[in-house]
């Protein structure tokens, strides 16, 4: 059975950090983009960052560049998230996700669907 399994959420006042994990099993993970994404409540999911099967390239949104940092260790099967400079609106479910096409060419929250692969997610609060 595949399983994504986020850990490293937390309570943390604005302005500190926090890392998130995401470990996979039941298969590898190394030639597919990975991906963060969480929701607040009330809103609607919302991408993070994603990161290509090479780690090559990374995507973020507006919202988060230069604050936070996505990568991947694929001897560990793993995908992270660093955050940096919280803001009390960055408080949401963190939900790591990874594309079920090998070797995508390209990088696109588009790429992470109903039929990939899905966390059930960490809370992250952050206290103003």
């Amino acid at each position: 059975q595949v399983q994504l399994v986020e850990s490293g959420g937390g309570l943390v006042q604005a302005g500190g950090s926090l890392r998130l994990s995401c470990a996979a099993s039941g298969r590898t993970f190394n030639s597919n983009a990975m991906g963060w994404f969480r929701q607040a409540p009330g809103k609607e999911r919302e991408f993070v960052a994603a990161i290509s099967w090479s780690g090559s390239r990374l995507l973020y949104a507006d919202t988060v560049k230069g604050r936070f940092a996505i990568s991947r260790d694929n001897a560990k099967n793993s995908v992270y998230l660093q955050m940096n400079s919280l803001k009390p609106e960055d408080t949401a479910v963190y939900y790591c996700a990874a594309d079920s096409t090998l070797f995508d060419p390209i990088l696109t929250p588009a790429l992470f669907g109903s039929s990939d692969y899905w966390g059930q997610g960490t809370q992250v609060t952050v206290s103003s």
